[in-house]
């Protein structure tokens, strides 16, 4: 024999398996001397004199095996194991039949049913150990599989649930169809930029716990606004906060969304400073532009804006006043005549030049 070759390796002895199995059979005799049998080999025995007990069993507890005999009255083993086999709950559970027909019809009839075996009367003991042995051990392997299934669909679900609280969800999406490079184009969003003024110097008198307690508190108070008035949060970076209006689903009026964000972000620190006596004001920058986004990374996936908007924004924030919101001339355009601002005047940007400025005040009516 080449040294190449690989000897044929035995069978697995599953003769000793034992499980929990239900006899059905009409017969009083048959079921008690077919399970003083099984009792014997270490398995757990219920009985069903009738395919209407029998179902009604299986309903009300967790069988391994059912061993089914054919010839009974009023519902016969074929209507049980009919039954059993439609029924998403039960159809997993592996039948046995042990009948007096002998005629291979029936053998047929059952195994295209969905039967596991089929044992013909009078049978042979150590047969019949070893049949229901290799039942028990694919129902094992079938509730490993169906374990392993359940599992994989959790960590499925948990990791759809990261990637949603990474990425929009219509992002998300796109990823998980295939898509390889997510990148698109925006004629006009609205960016906003949000900085937490006094939270540096709070930070010097906090345990580390108690800064990322109350740093969490407020941002998780944003992210809900966000969610309310329909703007994607992008990231936050130290105490500074970022989200936009008007994508990754595109809208009309993502100017109002974001100006109302902002003046509810001015009113939940007032709020957290009231519950915690914390000192603490909130300086807000938006403005209104086109932008590129997109996600990048491959392991750590990051959705992110670029352009010139995402700039000035920022600057719209940086150059701003402590509990004020100051907007670009561009968003003081769309937000005429339905918001309340006041001309703050031109301020210069480092790569824009002089910017006219406003600050929002508050909404009219």
């Amino acid at each position: 024999m080449s040294t190449n070759e690989t000897e044929p390796q035995p069978l697995p002895d599953t003769s000793s398996l034992t499980g929990r199995l239900l006899l059905v059979d009409d017969s009083e005799t048959s079921r008690e001397l077919l399970g003083e049998l099984l009792a014997a080999l270490g398995h757990e025995i219920a009985t069903a004199s009738s395919g209407t007990d029998a179902l009604a069993l299986v309903d009300a507890q967790p069988f391994d095996l059912i061993v089914l005999d054919i010839m009974m009255p009023e519902m016969d083993g074929y209507e049980v194991l009919s039954r059993l086999k439609q029924r998403t709950e039960t159809r997993h559970i592996p039948v046995l039949v042990v009948s007096g027909y002998t005629e291979v019809d029936s053998v047929v009839r059952c195994v295209q049913m969905g039967a596991e075996d089929y044992l013909t009367k009078p049978f042979n003991a150590v047969l019949l150990q070893a049949r229901i042995g290799a039942c028990l051990e694919k129902k094992r392997l079938r509730d490993h599989e169906m374990e392993m299934f359940q599992q994989l669909s959790r960590e499925k679900e948990n990791s759809d649930r990261l990637m949603m609280n990474i990425l929009p969800r219509a992002i998300a999406d796109r990823l998980r169809a295939g898509e390889q490079t997510i990148v698109d184009s925006f004629a006009s969003v609205t960016v906003l930029f949000a900085d937490i003024v006094g939270f540096s110097q709070l930070a010097a008198r906090l345990t580390a716990n108690e800064l990322v307690r109350n740093l969490n508190e407020i941002f998780s108070r944003f992210d809900s606004l966000a969610g309310r008035f329909g703007l994607e949060k992008i990231k936050t970076i130290g105490d500074a906060y970022m989200a936009v209006g008007g994508l990754p689903e595109r809208c009309e009026d993502h100017t109002e969304r974001a100006a109302d964000m902002a003046l509810a972000m001015q009113d939940e620190i007032i709020q957290f400073t009231q519950e915690t006596g914390f000192d603490l004001s909130i300086r807000i920058g938006l403005h209104t532009g086109p932008v590129v986004a997109g996600v990048i990374g491959k392991h750590k996936f990051t959705y992110d804006l670029w352009g010139d908007t995402v700039n000035i924004a920022s600057r719209m924030e940086s150059h701003g006043h402590p509990s004020a919101i100051q907007v670009s001339s561009e968003t003081e355009t769309h937000l005429r005549n339905k918001y309340l601002l006041v001309t703050r005047g031109r301020i210069s940007v480092k790569g824009q030049g002089e910017l006219m400025t406003y600050l929002l005040m508050g909404k009219m009516g």
